[in-house]
């Protein structure tokens, strides 16, 4: 009397092993989440084309797990709100596996509440604030002490006194300015030393506020300018300086957001001497880098397109992602979260990127001054690859923090005094 229904069993457990083995013949979707109009295109397009190039790479090599990559692009267009939209649809519609996308912090804050919720991976590969280490978030671009602090450091030793911290007003500039505000108040730089100031994304007239600099930079002390001016408002933030004569013995500027594709749309000759702080430049002097140049250069059909670091954030943390994958022997977000913190990837700069237990991975530090052909000649660079850090040392409320996602801790705030987590994510960056 039981046969019938032992035998509608197995029939059943036949088709779902069928439809299993159906499904893993599947091509495995990728999500690119990058501005391709608005404000952030200037810098955002170029990441999606070097994530098509991975991929067509990735699938040249077999793919993973013996599966092709199937990469969905979609524009979020520079519309903060819409990265949470595109990158929910990404996930829940599309089902990519991971998702590598953002630039600024704000467009990384709206997605981070759909990464938890429906428990995807997200890939950031740019330069930010830290003061957050969350689960679903692989943060392969510099922490503060991988970029601000090193450059910050690095015109202090070149015997610079006065400072201009100027930029873009959201999350990132403001977080990171109060950190580097506090590094140099530590340092013994006084308040009449630091001037402070913030526009809105696409900003347009700098006159006013570069003859500000200006006259902040004319009283007998060195005056550097570090910059954390993000998109396309850094094309007219630069005429400006050219336009009122400021060059870069008189008062240089040290750029955290620009890079060789910004610069690739301005006339570089009056910006020669001013600098940028990276973890990576495409004069870097190395085969893995030029191999790479070649590479994309041969992908664009162009050998004017231009490499950039947060490009090769983008190549360290997709050849993880492959890495972990392979290693988990499945694309489930959970298992590959475990599998990525120690994996082990060649850079483009000659070393190692290492996957730390915060989800911040080792980078070497570098400055670059700008030279008439748009690119950078690398001035100073660490000694190694330096760990990334999550929180900050010089602010008072995140010195006793560490994040560990792995056992016995599993957090993104540890307080280290309390033994206590403070939850997924806390954030001073308002």
């Amino acid at each position: 009397m039981k046969l019938p229904s032992l035998t509608a069993s197995l029939l059943s457990a036949l088709i779902g092993t069928a439809a299993l083995a159906e499904d893993t013949s599947e091509p495995i979707k990728v999500g690119i989440l990058h501005s391709l109009s608005g404000t952030m295109a200037i810098s955002e397009t170029t990441l999606k084309d070097a994530m098509l190039m991975l991929i067509e790479q990735q699938n040249a090599r077999g793919g993973v797990l013996g599966r092709k990559l199937e990469p969905v692009v979609v524009d979020p267009a520079s519309d903060w709100p819409l990265f949470a939209e595109k990158a929910r649809e990404l996930i829940a519609g599309d089902q990519v596996a991971a998702v590598f996308g953002c630039w600024t912090s704000v467009s990384r804050k709206s997605v981070l509440p759909v990464f938890r919720e429906l428990d995807s991976i997200l890939f950031y590969p740019v330069q930010y604030e830290g003061e957050e280490s969350e689960r679903n978030v692989f943060y392969t671009g510099a922490a503060p002490n991988q970029q601000a602090i090193p450059a910050v450091e690095y015109l202090m030793d070149q015997g610079v006194e006065r400072w201009v911290l100027a930029g873009t007003d959201y999350v990132y500039p403001r977080t990171t300015n109060k950190i580097l505000e506090q590094f140099l108040k530590d340092r013994g730089v006084a308040d009449e030393d630091i001037l402070i100031n913030y526009t809105p994304f696409g900003q347009s007239d700098w006159q006013t506020i570069v003859s500000d600099i200006k006259a902040f930079g004319s009283t007998g002390k060195k005056t550097a300018v570090v910059s954390t001016i993000n998109g396309d408002a850094n094309v007219p933030f630069y005429k400006e300086l050219a336009n009122q004569g400021i060059t870069a013995e008189q008062i240089p500027v040290v750029a955290f957001s620009v890079g060789e594709e910004e610069l690739a749309g301005i006339d570089t000759a009056p910006l020669v001497g001013h600098m940028a702080a990276w973890n990576y430049f495409q004069s870097v002097d190395d085969p893995a880098n030029y191999e790479f140049i070649d590479a994309w250069h041969k992908f664009t059909g162009s050998d004017k397109r231009v490499t950039n670091d947060p490009m090769e954030a983008h190549y360290i943390g997709f050849n993880m992602w492959v890495k972990a994958v392979e290693k988990a022997g499945t694309t489930d977000p959970d298992k590959v979260i475990d599998a990525m913190v120690g994996i082990e990837v060649p850079n483009l700069t000659g070393g190692k990127a290492i996957m730390g237990k915060d989800h911040h991975i080792t980078k070497p530090a570098m400055v670059g001054e700008i030279n008439a052909e748009g690119q950078f000649d690398i001035v100073w660079e660490s000694e190694g690859e330096v760990p990334g850090d999550a929180w900050s040392d010089y602010l008072p409320g995140s010195k006793d923090l560490i994040a560990d996602w792995t056992d016995p801790i599993r957090c993104g705030n540890y307080n280290t005094t309390t033994k206590t987590c403070g939850g997924a994510e806390t954030t001073a960056s308002n």
